[in-house]
C-alpha cells in the first residue's frame, strides 16, 4: 500500500484535491442558488436538487471544458512551435513528428514498449495521437454537457422572467453561450502562455516544471 502511495502520490493528491474543491463549490454554489432564490421570491432549493440541476452542471463543465481545451492545444502545439529557453518547448531541431528512432517506434521498439506501439499499421498510427485524441474528445464532450445544461439553466431564467425559451440551435449562438465559452478559454490560453515564457527566465528548485537554477536563459527542453 505504501509503495502504490509514493507511486501515484501526484495523481492521488490532486485527486483528492479536485474532490474536494469539487464539494467546496457544491456548497458555496448552494447557498449562492438560495440567496438568489430568495431575492426572488422564490423557494430555496436542497443539495441534492442544487447539484443536479442545470446551473450546477454548466458551471462545471465550462470550466472542465477550457482546461482540456487548453491541454490539446498544448499537445498540439508543442509539436511545432518553440519557445526559446522554455523547458515547455522542445530543442529547435526536433520540432515535427520526429523519426521512429525518436520516438521508439518500427524498429526501435523495446522490449518494454507498450503493445500498441509494437504492434504497427493502424493501432501504432492511434496510439502514437492517443493523448492528443484523448484531450481533444473530453473538451468537445465536456462543451457539449456546458451548451446543453447552459441552454436548460438560460430556458429557466428566461420563464422565470416571462419571456420565451429559445432552441438548442439558438442558445448555441448567443452571447451566453460565448460569453461562458470565451472568458475561460482566455484565461487559460493566458496561463499556459505566460508559464510557457515565464520559465525561460524563472525558476523552481526541483521541480521537472522548470529549468536547473544555474542553467543558462537560453537552454531549452531542460528539467531540474
Amino acid at each position: 500500500m505504501k509503495a502504490f502511495v509514493r507511486d501515484n502520490a501526484l495523481g492521488l493528491a490532486f485527486g483528492a484535491a479536485f474532490l474536494l474543491t469539487l464539494v467546496g463549490q457544491s456548497l458555496a454554489g448552494l447557498a449562492d442558488f438560495n440567496n438568489q432564490q430568495l431575492a426572488d421570491g422564490t423557494d430555496p432549493v436542497g443539495y441534492l436538487d442544487y447539484v443536479t440541476s442545470s446551473s450546477f452542471a454548466v458551471d462545471v463543465a465550462e470550466n472542465w471544458q477550457s482546461e482540456y481545451l487548453q491541454f490539446f492545444l498544448y499537445v498540439f502545439g508543442t509539436i511545432w512551435l518553440f519557445q526559446r529557453g522554455s523547458p515547455e518547448s522542445k530543442p529547435i531541431h526536433q520540432l515535427g513528428r520526429e523519426s521512429d528512432r525518436d520516438q521508439q517506434t518500427g524498429r526501435h521498439v523495446t522490449d518494454g514498449s507498450p503493445a500498441w506501439a509494437k504492434a504497427g499499421g493502424w493501432r501504432t498510427a492511434v496510439f502514437s495521437r492517443s493523448l492528443g485524441l484523448l484531450m481533444g474528445t473530453i473538451f468537445l464532450l465536456c462543451w457539449l454537457a456546458q451548451s446543453i445544461a447552459g441552454w436548460a439553466a438560460y430556458n429557466s431564467e428566461q420563464l422565470g422572467q416571462r419571456e420565451d425559451p429559445i432552441d438548442w440551435v439558438s442558445y448555441l449562438g448567443s452571447a451566453d453561450f460565448w460569453n461562458r465559452s470565451l472568458q475561460n478559454w482566455q484565461s487559460e490560453l493566458l496561463a499556459v502562455g505566460s508559464f510557457a515564457v515565464l520559465a525561460v527566465f524563472l525558476r523552481q528548485r526541483g521541480s521537472p516544471e522548470s529549468k536547473p537554477v544555474g542553467a543558462e536563459p537560453g537552454a531549452t527542453a531542460t528539467s531540474g
